[in-house]
């Protein structure tokens, strides 16, 4: 896998976009109950976070099915389910550790990010630049560097 979805929190505004692009490309409608992709709203604290599929290495959701539904696409690392294999049991949902597998209750099957094939599409339609497809390794320095600049900063202050 050479590209990652990757969120800074901080400029998502909540404004669902993602969430209907998602739902309209995989399923024809408008629905954030049916998006690959979900924002976790915070009203009190004032935060919204969009929650997608972390592609594990070690997925949890493909161990635990038990009719070998999931599979790893060699190609784009996507985490994908077959659903005519799928026989609705959830224990996908419970095991993934980020909350990050779906359940279509109107089809009785789980349903998860599988990165629009290579061109997810909640990429290009945030306005606000909050999601981005790029290389594991630059996402890995984005990281590093707001962590050298955190220390950085506190030291200084």
């Amino acid at each position: 896998m050479n590209n990652v979805i990757f969120i800074d929190y901080h400029k998502c505004v909540g404004c669902g976009t993602c969430e209907m692009i998602c739902s309209m490309v995989h399923e024809g409608i408008c629905s954030s109950l049916l998006s690959r992709i979900r924002i976790v709203r915070d009203q009190v604290n004032g935060y919204n976070v969009p929650i997608t599929c972390a592609l594990c290495e070690k997925a949890p959701c493909i161990n635990i099915c038990p009719v070998k539904a999931i599979n790893k696409d060699s190609g784009t690392g996507a985490i994908t389910i077959q659903d005519s294999k799928c026989i609705g049991c959830r224990q996908c949902v419970q095991a993934c550790p980020f909350g990050h597998m779906n359940f279509n209750f109107n089809k009785g099957v789980a349903f998860k990010c599988d990165l629009c094939e290579g061109d997810p599409q909640c990429v290009k339609f945030c306005w606000t630049n909050a999601i981005n497809y790029i290389p594991v390794e630059l996402a890995i320095g984005t990281k590093r560097f707001e962590v050298a600049s955190r220390i950085v900063e506190y030291e200084n202050a």
